[in-house]
């Protein structure tokens, strides 16, 4: 049985025409999200995902070489953690983590830690 060519050229034709027309078609809007929930619920929320690493409220393990969050002036916390996410500080993965949150949130969360008893 000989295979039909001319289903195969019809066939390539047809996706590189179809290729073709989605490269020019402009790029779908980013998806819309939620607005950050900056209550203090909210915020201590957000707050439990540095535990991992940094430690019960910001407190980490006694003679762990993580920072400690709990009562650090908010600036320095918001300061480094800008600094994480522009690459402009050295990091395992506070890089990546810190692209995660927006400036309204990383402004929170630093408040929230300065208030903590060290």
């Amino acid at each position: 049985m000989r295979p039909r060519y001319g289903h195969c050229l019809a066939a390539g034709l047809a996706t590189a025409a179809f290729a073709s027309t989605m490269a020019q078609q402009p790029a779908p809007p980013p998806p819309a999200f939620a607005a950050p929930n900056l209550t203090t619920p909210g915020v201590r929320a957000m707050a439990v995902n540095c535990t991992s690493c940094h430690g019960t409220d910001g407190r980490p393990a006694e003679g762990s070489s993580v920072a400690r969050l709990a009562g650090r002036p908010s600036e320095q916390i918001v300061e480094k953690m800008k600094a994480f996410k522009e690459g402009k500080a050295e990091a395992t993965v506070m890089h990546q983590i810190a692209k995660g949150y927006n400036d309204a949130e990383i402004v929170a969360l630093a408040a929230h830690f300065a208030a903590l008893k060290p």
